[in-house]
């Protein structure tokens, strides 16, 4: 039995699978449903789990190499949410292009994670190292 880390097993599993390049989805409570790629959907309520909460769970565990992020987000959010965005992967090239081109880069993933998240254009794109 798992005592520490991550405990989830369907979010255990999906992050086992990601390799070199290989990319991961962590999406907010609105973010379209893909059918072609595996979905693990840990929305509860308004903001819980949270984007970051759940980043702040997978980094330990995963070796990023970029971050992929909506510019809609610098527009529609105020400079401490978008700080503490930064904050979590500095020192990882956050890189930021329209929530369309960002949505484009879905079918490729290798799997989505679902939040609460209520923060506008909160979505990322992590790809592995």
């Amino acid at each position: 039995m798992l005592k520490s880390g991550l405990l989830n097993p369907a979010v255990l599993a999906l992050i086992a699978r990601v390799r070199h390049t290989n990319t991961l989805v962590i999406a907010d409570r609105g973010f379209p449903f893909w059918p072609q790629i595996e979905t693990v959907d840990l929305s509860l309520v308004d903001d819980i789990p949270t984007v970051l909460q759940v980043v702040d769970a997978l980094l330990p565990h995963f070796l990023i190499g970029t971050v992929f992020a909506a510019e809609e987000f610098l527009r529609a959010n105020p400079a401490p949410i978008q700080e503490a965005m930064r904050q979590r992967f500095a020192g990882i090239p956050l890189r930021f292009e329209s929530h369309v081109d960002l949505k484009r880069r879905v079918p490729q993933a290798i799997g989505l994670i679902r939040t609460g998240d209520t923060i506008p254009y909160a979505n990322l794109i992590l790809e592995s190292a």
